[in-house]
């Protein structure tokens, strides 16, 4: 909270029964409903949704060239992407507050087939870019899926249980640039779309009859909702923090990841896209480090593990500045890869801390930071990679690493509030 308050207030009264309300609405809460088969459903999900947000990102050569448009323009379809996926956040994923989640996820996931597969039809760049913001939008799914797995874990089992679904949504990320980079190589880039329209579209359906359906919170209206999201940014500080590290972590990783195409076909490499794709196979080390990450969480390590990831993008920056150098470029993806993914996974794990009534609604606020970041990292990686080089690419990753570690050095809040304004 932002001012102290010397008693209970009317509105804390009835925000309080609200979260009552809605985690009593949702019998069974814990360990107990969230079954092994049960997580790894959730996990192969969020791994094969967020995967189409990166199937572009080795493509970008092969779709400038077999567009006919320049490298900046392809870059758009990461930076569109991006875009849609914040704005799904803002307008879809706090539906998970108010309507049945099974139900959305699935009507959501079916939309994304159907625009994964118009990608793959798409007879010009406009088209393309049209048809991956609907993607990206669609695929905000993922995000009400995580809350959904941490209302149903024990708060003992918190971190855990994120951990391993974001062991598969990093899966997800490094297996797309492979898999995408592969198929370009063996049957061009529409075939990486029309796979991954395939994909989603069963997954839709293994969802449809396999994930439990909680009843939503009740007596809330959709604007309503929207506005409690802004509610709760303005007065949750710890939320804030917790977004803005979100935003400069992964502008740093999608800066990386964008211009890291157009350095890799340069000299001294001069790399296929299916070798390019290859190089996303460096992602493992975030993978692997998820859910060891996440108990580091449950143990109460979360400021002071934070504090050793970012330095381990710092690290990750500084060996990248040898990118014309084969083995520093790899150690520095290493480590970048392991420290923004690895804060990541503890950034989540500390917000689903907050009530069960409001997780959609602090998942907006997080994610929706999250990509925009994302979105301007992707955006200013192209023209910053043709106007200087792979040494402003570098420049500018120190630069918002150094501002992450003066932001966690002025963090001291363990956790958030447990009855946060709603």
């Amino acid at each position: 909270m932002t001012t102290p308050r010397t008693g209970p207030t009317a509105a804390d009264s009835a925000a309080t029964a609200a979260t009552a309300g809605a985690i009593a609405a949702e019998p069974g809460t814990g360990s107990a409903r969230l079954s092994r088969s049960l997580v790894l459903l959730l996990a192969t999900a969020c791994g094969l949704i967020v995967a189409d947000n990166y199937y572009a990102q080795p493509l970008l050569p092969a779709l400038a060239g077999s567009l006919r448009v320049s490298g900046t323009v392809a870059g758009l379809c990461v930076t569109v992407n991006q875009l849609g996926y914040a704005l799904g956040l803002v307008l879809l994923v706090p539906l998970g507050d108010l309507l049945p989640r099974r139900r959305l996820v699935v009507a959501m996931l079916c939309v994304d087939a159907m625009a994964l597969a118009g990608a793959a039809l798409a007879p010009g760049a406009g088209t393309l870019l049209a048809m991956l913001a609907v993607v990206g939008l669609t695929g905000s799914a993922v995000n009400i899926l995580i809350p959904l797995a941490a209302t149903l874990a024990r708060p003992e089992q918190r971190g855990r249980a994120v951990g391993t679904l974001m062991t598969g949504l990093l899966l997800g990320i490094l297996l797309a640039r492979t898999v995408s980079g592969a198929l370009d190589q063996v049957a061009g880039w529409r075939a990486v779309y029309g796979c991954a329209a395939a994909a989603i579209a069963l997954l839709a359906l293994a969802l449809r009859f396999g994930l439990p359906e909680p009843a939503p919170a009740q007596g809330r209206r959709f604007g309503r909702l929207l506005a409690s999201v802004g509610t709760l940014v303005r007065t949750e500080p710890f939320l804030r923090r917790r977004m803005a590290g979100a935003a400069l972590g992964f502008g740093c990783f999608q800066l990386l990841w964008t211009a890291m195409p157009f350095l890799l076909t340069d000299q001294p490499y001069h790399y296929t896209a299916a070798t390019i794709g290859l190089f996303g196979l460096l992602g493992a080390a975030g993978a692997a480090g998820a859910q060891p990450i996440g108990r580091l969480h449950d143990r109460g390590a979360a400021h002071a593990a934070t504090g050793l990831l970012l330095l381990t993008v710092g690290l990750g920056w500084a060996l990248l500045a040898g990118g014309r150098q084969l083995l520093p470029l790899i150690g520095g993806i290493l480590l970048l890869d392991l420290g923004v993914q690895g804060i990541n996974v503890l950034n989540q794990a500390r917000i689903y801390a907050y009530p069960a009534a409001v997780r959609s609604r602090v998942t907006t606020a997080y994610m929706t930071a999250y990509f925009l970041g994302g979105a301007a990292g992707a955006s200013v990686a192209t023209p910053l990679y043709d106007r200087a080089g792979w040494a402003g690419i570098w420049s500018a990753g120190l630069l918002l690493t150094a501002i992450a570690a003066a932001l966690w050095l002025t963090d001291r809040r363990a956790a958030p509030p447990t009855e946060p304004t709603d």
